[in-house]
């Protein structure tokens, strides 16, 4: 008798659950909204949250697509964690490529850009440039990118020609003048003057062709300062610059005549962010969105901001 009741019990309850269970499971099947289906390429070399969406629409407060261009030794993802998903929720379509990759160079450089000669990367932009105009039906994109991201687009603006298809370039961490880092400069002028160049540069150049090209008086930078400087009218620059970068020495390589030109510190001198961390960075991201706004800017809130990035940050040059 004591069982059957038991029994009984339990089979009330199984009742209850299921139908409950039942009751329930309308809402919570409820279908989520459909996630765009990632590109071949995007799931070889995964964008940022937030970027990529090839079926964005730009709207009519936000006609431009923004381009997100990383810095040397980064890639996609791991330079724009944070601008690109903050840029999405303000309305932006954004995408992001990795270029400059060195399919010869040991791991872990096989995941990380930039390496390739900055001219052979904005060839690389300019084709993605053109898959972004014509994904989203628009005639300009605008530019946001850090260190080598912020020179090398450049090249395709200035010689193979962007100025047409760029209207907003936003560079952060610039470095107009080149880097004196650790001495290089000197040491491979030097090196030059004693006929040791090519020398030099099969240590560097097969890893890392680019990296030449950053210091003070490469003929990359000649050529980019050339003919009046590398401002190229028609195209709307600004620059934003941190006292505390420790990887463009001086940090006022990175001012560009005819530009707006902002130092970090000038308006928050709370803001300690160094080198990679200005990508990680609110005060930045208030800067980049006035910049790419300016008919909308709104006063830049100062916050306290420390000189690190947070972990999983690139190392980006």
């Amino acid at each position: 008798m004591e069982r059957r009741r038991w029994a009984a019990i339990g089979a009330v309850t199984l009742a209850t659950v299921v139908v409950g269970l039942a009751l329930v499971a309308p809402a919570q099947a409820a279908p989520l909204p459909a996630e765009p289906a990632p590109s071949a390429q995007d799931l070889l070399d995964p964008p940022p949250p937030g970027s990529n969406d090839w079926d964005c629409e730009p709207s009519d407060a936000h006609p431009n697509p923004v381009v997100l261009v990383h810095g040397l030794t980064a890639n996609q993802a791991n330079n724009w964690g944070y601008m690109a998903p903050q840029l999405k929720q303000r309305g932006y379509c954004v995408f992001s490529l990795t270029y400059g990759r060195n399919p010869l160079a040991p791991p872990p450089l096989t995941q990380v850009g930039g390496l390739a000669p900055m001219e052979e990367s904005a060839e690389e932009l300019s084709g993605f440039v053109d898959e972004v105009l014509e994904a989203t039906d628009t005639e300009k994109v605008d530019i946001v990118g850090h260190s080598e991201g912020s020179l090398m687009p450049n090249h395709y603006v200035k010689f193979l020609g962007g100025d047409e298809h760029v209207d907003r370039y936003v560079g952060l961490t610039p470095l107009w003048d080149g880097t004196k880092t650790a001495g290089l400069a000197f040491l491979n002028r030097t090196g030059e003057q004693l006929g040791l160049g090519p020398a030099i540069g099969t240590v560097l150049d097969p890893l890392c062709a680019s990296c030449r090209q950053f210091l003070v008086g490469s003929e990359f930078l000649q050529d980019m300062n050339a003919d009046g400087g590398p401002r190229v009218d028609g195209v709307d620059y600004t620059m934003i610059l941190t006292r505390y970068d420790e990887l463009v020495v001086p940090y006022t390589s990175g001012l560009m005549d005819g530009a707006d030109n902002i130092v970090l510190q000038e308006g928050c001198p709370a803001n300690l962010a160094e080198h990679v961390a200005v990508a990680f960075d609110p005060v930045t991201l208030q800067h980049v969105t006035n910049a790419l706004d300016p008919e909308h800017a709104q006063p830049v809130r100062c916050v306290p901001v420390g000189p690190d990035a947070p972990p999983g940050a690139p190392p980006v040059a």
